[in-house]
């Protein structure tokens, strides 16, 4: 029996939709979200059933509809509303970024041009996590085609023809050769593994709606897995819960922006921009998705 919800979001008068529409148009196979001008369908897994979430951007406002393939789970209607929230960044204090910087020599042009930008978040800090583990010093390119082969892997279709981002269980339920063929390294395919065993048993919580105080207890249960570094870990806070003060010294995309800004011939070391970016706390991450979009849509 197929369930259908349906929630409205308001929007403040500088939301910039094709921000949103721009990260999940990154696949042009479109094997997992479609695209348009002015909307995105999404397969994904709801609370372990199939559905579609298509959000259709109007004046001041965004029309969400779930499609799920099956019964919605108790609650589903309240986190629908919150899921979207938070994918669209609305709880992200940029207004307070942007009037702190907007008459710094070298962030005021930067912050002008791009005013009102939000980090688009995924549907689950879990998509988040893998994306990041898939993304680990490859170009975005080569990581839209491996994770299109591990959602591919799984065929987790609903009934509009998407197909579903898996979730742990289906991960750990591959076989390393199946990852390995996709195009995960032996590396990358045993922390994402890892990752997904210690979800299932509950020794790894991801909870949406994470607080501050939780972050550092997070960060040092992620950092513990051989394979999770500093990058993976700051791009999941960033990508999936919406938190804008991890430090992405690490990517190289945001050094080179760093540099550009800076004027400087010379390439910053890792040290050097983590240095650089530390005075810009607690907004380090939105600073980085601040210089990934001057520079262009093929960022992280």
């Amino acid at each position: 029996m197929a369930t259908h919800l349906r929630c409205r979001i308001s929007l403040p008068r500088s939301y910039r939709p094709q921000d949103i529409l721009a990260f999940h148009r990154r696949d042009t196979q479109e094997v997992s979200e479609r695209v348009d001008d002015s909307s995105l369908h999404k397969g994904l897994l709801w609370q372990g059933v199939p559905a579609c979430l298509s959000l259709r951007f109007e004046p001041g406002q965004a029309v969400a509809d779930l499609a799920l393939d099956g019964m919605a789970p108790t609650g589903s209607k309240a986190l629908l509303k919150a899921t979207v929230n938070r994918m669209l960044g609305l709880a992200q204090d940029v207004d307070a970024f942007e009037q702190r910087y907007s008459n710094h020599p070298l962030l005021g042009q930067l912050i002008s041009k791009q005013a009102g930008l939000r980090v688009p978040v995924a549907v689950t800090p879990f998509e988040a996590l893998s994306w990041a583990i898939t993304g680990q010093q490859i170009s975005v390119g080569a990581a839209v085609s491996i994770r299109r082969r591990l959602i591919q892997a799984t065929q987790l279709r609903h009934s509009s023809g998407l197909l579903c981002h898996p979730g742990p269980e289906e991960i750990a339920g591959l076989a390393p050769d199946t990852l390995r063929q996709a195009g995960f390294s032996a590396s990358k395919t045993r922390s994402l593994q890892e990752i997904s065993s210690l979800l299932i048993s509950k020794q790894l919580v991801l909870v949406e709606d994470l607080q501050a105080d939780s972050i550092e207890e997070l960060r040092e249960r992620l950092l513990a897995v051989r394979g999770i570094g500093p990058w993976t870990v700051n791009y999941t806070l960033l990508r999936g819960f919406g938190w804008l003060d991890g430090s992405l010294h690490g990517d190289v995309a945001v050094r080179h922006g760093i540099e550009t800004l800076l004027g400087t011939p010379e390439k910053l070391t890792e040290k050097q921009a983590q240095a650089w970016l530390q005075a810009f706390s607690p907004w380090r991450a939105l600073l980085a998705a601040h210089l990934w979009a001057s520079r262009s849509n093929t960022a992280y």
